[in-house]
């Protein structure tokens, strides 16, 4: 480990809120309806920063910052560069839907994404409770104007305020139970907090209730940030109500900082209480996989189900997290179900992004492509796109030899890793409530292979969306055959935590 390299460790988090800052400056001569030099200088920034992160993560070493409050690590600038990947893949689905919606007179889309992702680098590299808050309120902040940025529509407005309301009362819990937290232990440093922690009621400077309320808290401000059950509330509205495609943009890469916040918090900060917080996120698991599958069946609403669907999935998540401490917390247990877990966002994340991908495709001006009927008969008008969503709809569902095949297993391989009765219970469950989900995502393949078509209007898209989709959908079926590679990499990123 390095440290005192601060701006060695914050280098990507600069870089990114410069050209957040000139990208809005540069806009403003911008006159083009579809903000040509914008969209291209706001994807150069994302692949310049990816790479760097890229390079950085590669070289494994790990650097703390500005007197130990960010932390540079393989597993942070692996799940950072993801991060920008995705936005850069979201912004060139989701160019043409927002232009046709006037979502561009402005430019805001642009910059308001790079501030965003920025909150989700300051997330996932904070190693101290204000850091880690800070990038949080930055992310949500932004998210809110993003999801009102057509300002026009009625339902857009609707959902910005169910989710600036909820938003704050999230915050809200989280913020108090950090507070309790540094009451309890005297620190806002997470390996401070640790070892008070692990020092026993001796190092601590308050209440042990004091810290395990605070725990409470902390886990269901993180359960919101999820989307999971019974804090799921505002997924459905947010997700059917926001433009389609800051739909994708908030329901894809920030589940990478939301992943990385839960390991920062409860693994690096609070492992010692993995005893409590490991029954909590078990009953969320199970809650999150009942309701998320069984209210999606009922859905008509194609934006709607993938909400649910996303509740279910988030679920399955929090498998692999709380497997990491099950048995005693063995550290070769927990290296390779958080690297399960890591897996398993990661490919999450990629399979949406094809999805949302071909929904704004299908989208044209005037109309939303956001009801399941709208699907009818896809494969007969284009085939390619046809192609890619049931490959979406496979690897959801965990149907082999796709990635969320391979996801699936490798979660439950890691729950199963410690025989216990408990662990056993969960896997099952989980089995039989994958089951049920892959009735809604058939239900799809369905629509668009054997239903007539519905609608006679082209579908128009550039070279550029054509070929992101189509490397998107075989990306998702090739990390299923081989998924080795990224799997040893999601290991050797987690296993430097414990180093």
């Amino acid at each position: 480990m390095i440290d005192n390299l601060s701006w060695v460790a914050a280098y990507p988090e600069i870089l990114l809120a410069v050209m957040a800052c000139v990208i809005a400056l540069v806009d403003l001569t911008v006159k083009t309806p579809l903000r040509g030099a914008t969209h291209f200088l706001t994807l150069l920034t994302l692949a310049v920063v990816a790479l760097l992160l890229g390079v950085a993560a590669s070289n494994g070493h790990t650097i703390m910052g500005f007197g130990g409050m960010i932390v540079s690590d393989p597993m942070g600038n692996w799940l950072k560069c993801f991060a920008a990947i995705a936005l850069m893949v979201t912004l060139v689905y989701g160019r043409g839907y927002a232009a046709q919606r006037e979502m561009l007179r402005g430019g805001e889309m642009f910059s308001m994404s790079l501030l965003a992702l920025l909150g989700m680098f300051v997330m996932i590299s904070g190693h101290n409770f204000l850091v880690i808050y800070l990038g949080l309120e930055l992310l949500t902040l932004s998210s809110y104007a993003l999801v009102a940025l057509r300002r026009d529509n009625i339902a857009a407005t609707e959902a910005a305020m169910k989710y600036f309301v909820l938003g704050a009362l999230a915050s809200g819990f989280l913020l108090y139970g950090l507070s309790m937290v540094y009451g309890a232990t005297g620190s806002l440093d997470l390996a401070q907090v640790l070892a008070a922690i692990a020092g026993g009621e001796a190092t601590l400077k308050g209440s042990p209730q004091v810290l395990t309320l605070g725990l409470v808290f902390v886990v269901a401000g993180l359960a919101f940030k999820l989307g999971v059950a019974p804090f799921h509330m505002w997924v459905p509205d947010v997700y059917h109500g926001a433009p389609t495609s800051i739909t994708l943009l908030i329901g894809g890469a920030p589940k990478l900082a939301a992943f990385a916040i839960v390991i920062r918090l409860l693994v690096e900060g609070m492992a010692p209480l993995a005893i409590d917080w490991q029954q909590m996120l078990g009953v969320l698991a199970v809650v999150s996989l009942l309701v998320g599958n069984l209210a999606a069946i009922a859905q008509t609403n194609l934006k709607r189900m993938l909400a649910f669907s996303t509740i279910a999935q988030m679920g399955f998540l929090l498998l692999g997290l709380l497997a990491g401490v099950s048995g005693g917390g063995d550290g070769t247990n927990m290296a390779n179900a958080y690297s399960s877990a890591m897996f398993y966002v990661i490919t999450y994340v990629l399979t949406t992004l094809g999805t949302f991908g071909v929904i704004m495709l299908l989208s044209r001006q005037g109309f939303e492509s956001d009801n399941i009927d709208d699907l009818a008969g896809l494969n007969q008008r284009s085939p390619l796109y046809a192609g890619v969503m049931a490959i979406c709809m496979f690897s959801l569902a965990g149907i082999p030899p796709l990635v969320g095949f391979y996801a699936k297993l490798s979660v439950l391989q890691a729950l199963l890793a410690v025989p216990t009765a408990f662990n056993i219970g969960l896997a099952v469950f989980a089995v039989l409530m994958s089951l049920i989900g892959a009735f809604y995502y058939l239900r799809l393949i369905k629509v668009m292979y054997f239903d007539a078509p519905t609608q006679s209007a082209p579908i128009e898209a550039g070279l550029e969306v054509r070929s992101v989709l189509s490397l998107n959908g075989a990306l998702v079926l090739v990390l299923g055959i081989v998924p080795g590679g990224l799997m040893a990499l999601c290991a050797q990123s987690v296993a430097a935590l414990f180093a």
